[in-house]
């Protein structure tokens, strides 16, 4: 019985620290924009010649 409570009160400790870190981050603006980053990636034009193959 001991052993139930103390594994009770571990994962509580553990499920208060991801509590705790989600609402940090979302105090510090983690989520504050979610579009940007999935649309950055279809606008991403930079080409490197030296990297590129070129095939006639």
């Amino acid at each position: 019985m001991l052993l139930i409570v103390a594994l009770i009160f571990i994962s509580l400790l553990i499920a208060l620290g991801f509590l705790w870190a989600f609402f940090w981050a979302v105090k510090s603006g983690q989520y504050d924009d979610t579009e940007t980053p999935s649309r950055r990636m279809l606008f991403d034009d930079r080409t490197n010649s030296k990297n590129s193959i070129k095939t006639n």
